[in-house]
């Protein structure tokens, strides 16, 4: 039990400094106008296309033209 009172604290602080803090911030959300999704992707926060320009342009998006999604077939729309 004495042990308890110690590794507790000792757990808690190891876990503070080692996990990675986040990358994605509320205020870049304020700032773009932009939801979380235009910038990451699941599984997680991994970053997309955007998310790729905006960390790599001073955290900004000024530039950024999206990709062309791509087109779909309006003769697979009409087959019988």
């Amino acid at each position: 039990m004495r042990y308890a009172v110690w590794l507790v604290p000792a757990l808690l602080a190891i876990t503070f400094f080692v996990t990675a803090p986040a990358a994605a911030k509320p205020e870049y959300t304020r700032r773009t106008s932009k939801e979380c999704s235009f910038c990451h992707m699941p599984p997680g926060y991994n970053l997309n296309d955007a998310g790729k320009y905006y960390q790599e342009h001073q955290h900004s998006l000024k530039g950024y033209v999206p990709a062309a999604k791509p087109r779909t077939s309006t003769l697979l729309k009409n087959a019988p």
